[in-house]
């Protein structure tokens, strides 16, 4: 859940660089440098190209040539850093402010062709989408209470998942579609949880107490978890701010053997949706670099 942050209000001036990581190693490679803001690199299913989002657009990137297009959403031009891939890679699912400057969840064909709007209010933030391509899972503000929230692809009603206080956010199928795994601040901190698919069993799978734990990410084989961490008070729980020290961490799915892949400067638009290459051997993400005023 964000809104597009725009200078100057909470970034400050920065330069993005567009970077990949081997899962194994951690060895780090830098694809591009864009001056300005760039977030949340999508990998799509043909391994050779990104999606990410910029100053309100969604761009593709294209890993052979360096260059990036832009993709036609309609009117759907005020795109923040929570959008995901259909399961065949032929839709993107966004979030997008919409006529009330709510963020609303819309779905678009990435040959072009407008967007078509599936929420039916605001504020929606769209994380993941079934690999059965048949619905959407999305943190919702209703009455006053950010929740996790499921709604048909198609369109329809949507179903409250959550109802635990504070934020619940980042819901995202598991490669088999039994599990929803997200973040939210019930115990006091960020964590990491899991719960079945119709909101049954919610389950902590982070038990760290010195860190914030945000967007959970499961490889295609489904058996690591990326997700992106803050230290313990450098921000308040339910917040996730650019421009900090973070780190990219991996775990088993039970929450052993984690361990640090990167640390960086970033947070919010660096890991904001699922950025596993289709092979499970890298992840995608953007750092960040200060600019002297």
């Amino acid at each position: 859940m964000s809104e597009q942050k725009e200078l100057p209000g909470g970034w400050l001036p920065v330069r993005s660089r567009l970077e990949v990581v081997e899962a194994a190693t951690g060895d780090r490679q830098v694809l591009q440098e864009f001056d300005g803001i760039i977030e949340a690199p999508n990998w799509l299913p043909d391994g050779n190209t990104l999606l990410y989002n910029s100053q309100g657009r969604l761009w593709l990137f294209d890993l052979e040539s360096r260059e990036s297009r832009l993709v036609d959403t309609g009117d759907a031009t005020r795109c923040n850093n929570d959008h995901v891939l259909s399961p065949d890679g032929v839709h993107v699912g966004l979030s997008s402010a919409g006529p009330e400057g709510h963020s609303l969840v819309y779905v678009a064909s990435l040959s072009g062709g407008g967007a078509r709007q599936v929420t039916p209010i605001g504020p929606s933030y769209l994380h993941g989408w079934s690999p059965d391509g048949k619905t959407l899972a999305y943190c919702a503000e209703r009455h006053g209470e950010f929740d996790i929230y499921t709604i048909p692809a198609a369109g329809g009603e949507e179903t409250r998942l959550t109802d635990a206080p504070g934020l619940n956010d980042g819901p995202e199928y598991s490669p088999d579609g039994k599990h929803i795994w997200f973040n939210s601040v019930r115990s006091g901190l960020m964590q990491v949880w899991r719960m079945n698919a119709d909101g049954s069993q919610q389950t902590r799978i982070t038990q760290d107490e010195e860190s914030n734990c945000w967007f959970p990410h499961l490889s295609p084989d489904g058996k690591q978890v990326a997700y992106i961490a803050y230290k313990r008070g450098d921000v308040a729980p339910g917040d996730h701010p650019p421009c900090k020290d973070v780190e990219i961490r991996l775990m088993d799915p039970d929450g052993r053997n984690t361990r640090v892949l990167v640390s960086l400067f970033g947070g919010q638009g660096t890991l904001n949706v699922n950025s596993w290459s289709p092979d499970g051997t890298r992840l995608a993400f953007v750092s960040y670099q200060l600019l002297e005023a």
